[in-house]
């Protein structure tokens, strides 16, 4: 354990707390798991659905070493400096609407930081929380990525098992940021940084967003959830500029995001509607 006069402490999670916090009879969480050191929580906890794990499945670690984000981006984090975790879901709505659960995510992540008093969080899509350029402790050109989120579907045992994972950056410093555009809570000047708390939080929004989205059949706009993420979300109503592959770009005006959580760019060549898999970067256009 960090010593008590360290000025940013670093406490292991607890996780008698967390369970007792958050695993309840009828609830969704079956269990939270925390592990001193693991690769990667989405792959750990893919290989464990696939030999059988329960829906609700929750695995963090203290320590990941090989991250994987889009398009195989890599990273690492300091042992007990950010919050990294994934969780297991089953949700049985149709395909199409899967690709909300990385915008629940978010929704949940986004509501659980701003809880930090004083931190001005927002979602840039398709699946980061940032902090935007003006709203940061140093305003300058760009925003600042505070989270990174991904979802992947296995289809192998008949039904969509999805491993929903996310990692916060909570007590880095700058030379412990992966790439120059992250930050952490620490670096935006919060040095109160609970991270029982902030998973509490999270997992908790995470569940009852998830238990009306769910029950509407994974119809984003009659759950609501659709309404609360284009309200947080800082891409829509800018200029934006997508990197396609290919080396092409399209750019226009990002207005929305339709039923499939694609996002809506409106251009010279009329308006499209890009998933994840279609995009490489979005950027802030000219």
């Amino acid at each position: 354990m960090a010593s008590t006069t360290d000025p940013f402490p670093r406490p292991p999670l607890d996780t008698a707390a967390l369970d007792a916090a958050l695993v309840r009879p009828g609830g969704m969480w079956h269990r939270i798991e925390v592990l001193p050191e693991a690769g990667s929580t989405n792959t750990e906890l893919a290989g464990r659905a696939r030999r059988g794990a329960p829906h609700g499945s929750v695995l963090v670690t203290e320590h990941q070493t090989s991250g994987r984000g889009r398009l195989g981006r890599g990273f690492s984090t300091p042992p007990r400096a950010a919050l990294t975790f994934s969780l297991l879901v089953r949700p049985g709505v149709p395909t199409a609407r899967l690709g909300w659960l990385s915008a629940l995510m978010g929704v949940a992540a986004v509501d659980a930081v701003r809880r930090v008093p004083g931190v001005k969080a927002a979602l840039k899509w398709p699946n980061d929380v940032i902090i935007p350029a003006e709203l940061r402790a140093d305003p300058g050109p760009a925003d600042g990525k505070l989270a990174g989120i991904l979802s992947e579907i296995d289809f192998s045992s008949g039904t969509a098992d999805v491993v929903v994972g996310i990692g916060i950056n909570v007590s880095q410093d700058r030379a412990e940021l992966p790439v120059d555009t992250a930050v952490s809570l620490r670096g935006e000047g919060f040095a109160d940084l609970d991270r029982d708390a902030l998973l509490a939080a999270v997992l908790g929004g995470f569940e009852e967003l998830y238990t009306v989205w769910t029950a509407a059949g994974g119809d984003a706009e009659a759950s609501g959830l659709a309404a609360v993420y284009q309200d947080m979300c800082a891409t829509i109503g800018r200029r934006v500029r997508v990197h396609l592959p290919g080396e092409r770009f399209l750019e226009g005006t990002a207005t929305g995001v339709d039923s499939e959580a694609r996002l809506l760019v409106e251009g010279p060549e009329g308006k499209r509607a890009l998933s994840v898999g279609d995009v490489v970067h979005v950027r802030p256009g000219s």
